[in-house]
């Protein structure tokens, strides 16, 4: 890992969402230490910037099991009222972190449960209700996304929507899809707390008919400057 360049600690972050971006804080580039995103109420969340390996890049992130419960929830209110939008059944929740936001949105649609899928195998699982993925975080090949079988009357034939913390290279989200269609569920649309940079969609676009993604906010991939971090402008995503 290359030497901290205007990067810190983060146990300071996603705990509170501010109605200006704090003093410390630039609201135009170069950025430094921390990146702000606009809440749909104009409020202000700030993000901290993680350098990438390569040195060169870094990313806004946020760590959903780390954060303040006021930011789970007004992030889980609107995300809900994205999600409204796709009239589904029912919830599914993408691990791990997507299940910080999945029981919250699916409480705040009338839902009276979500339904997770999971990495790890219990020993009733039926290997052929699995689907190998590979993330950003999760280089290494092998890795399942699973689904336990005792869970296939709640979505057989049923209108989902697939709930996460981000989307980022689009591969979890994508063997979601490819499983959830195997068994027989409409997959109507994708709803994330942030869309992290573009990449993701070379990855949906794989899909037959790609699901719709919407997101409470998106931030770029940014570059390395002598000052501090720009934004690559042609790597922002589109919001919602």
């Amino acid at each position: 890992m290359p030497e901290a360049f205007f990067t810190e600690p983060t146990t300071g972050y996603w705990q509170d969402i501010t109605a200006d971006i704090p003093s410390r804080f630039t609201a135009a580039p170069p950025y430094r230490y921390g990146y702000p995103v606009r809440m749909p109420d104009d409020r202000v969340l700030m993000l901290p910037l993680r350098q990438l390996p390569s040195g060169g890049n870094a990313v806004a992130s946020l760590i959903a099991n780390q954060a303040a419960h006021v930011v789970i929830a007004a992030l889980a209110d609107a995300m809900a009222e994205l999600a409204r939008s796709f009239s589904a059944d029912i919830v599914v929740g993408l691990p791990t972190l997507g299940f910080a936001f999945a029981d919250r949105v699916a409480e705040r649609l009338g839902h009276p449960r979500f339904v997770p899928l999971g990495y790890s195998r219990k020993f009733w699982y039926d290997d052929t209700l699995s689907q190998a993925v590979q993330s950003i975080t999760s280089p290494e090949p092998g890795k399942l996304l699973r689904f336990d079988p005792n869970m296939l009357p709640l979505l057989d034939r049923r209108r989902i929507v697939l709930v996460d913390d981000a989307i980022s290279t689009g591969a979890t989200a994508v063997a979601a899809v490819k499983l959830l269609r195997r068994i027989g569920a409409d997959v109507a649309g994708i709803v994330v707390a942030m869309k992290q940079t573009n990449r993701w969609q070379a990855e949906m676009a794989t899909l037959s008919a790609p699901p719709p993604v919407r997101a409470v906010y998106g931030c770029p991939l940014f570059r390395r400057g002598d000052d501090g971090w720009w934004p690559l402008v042609e790597t922002q995503p589109e919001i919602p």
